[in-house]
């Protein structure tokens, strides 16, 4: 079962990573998805650029509304991603709680993400991507 985890901080753990050397962090997340990548689960994993470059697209108006960062009302950021490969959500969990730098304000969300196999079959667009999913090599 694929499982990602998301990487979710506040302002508080976003100061607290600011301290840490970029050397430092590429050195200790390295090593950690070695350790991933050797037991074989990892699938994907990407962290994310400063909220302040982002921008959101608000779809609550008939009209899209697009605003940049940093966002205002955030009390958590998602600063990253894994998606892992994993036999249950003990064993997912159990990778997040290895995670480093944790500390105040530091979460990380863990949700599975359905495979295709288990939406409705006979529908236009299941089929659809199924077909999209054989052609590029993703099933």
């Amino acid at each position: 079962m694929k499982y990602m985890l998301i990487m979710r901080s506040t302002d508080e753990g976003q100061a607290a990573f600011a301290s840490i050397s970029f050397d430092e962090m590429l050195e200790t997340m390295g090593r950690f998805n070695d350790e991933l990548i050797r037991a074989g689960v990892l699938l994907a994993a990407e962290g994310l650029d400063d909220a302040a470059q982002g921008v959101v697209v608000d779809l609550s108006s008939d009209v899209p509304v697009v605003t940049d960062g940093p966002y205002g009302e955030t009390k958590e950021l998602f600063g990253g991603y894994y998606i892992l490969d994993v036999a249950s959500q003990e064993e997912a969990v159990e990778w997040a709680k290895r995670l480093p730098y944790s500390g105040p304000g530091t979460k990380v969300e863990v949700r599975r993400v359905p495979s295709i196999d288990e939406f409705p079959q006979d529908n236009e667009w299941i089929r659809k991507e199924r077909a999209w999913r054989e052609a590029t090599g993703q099933v």
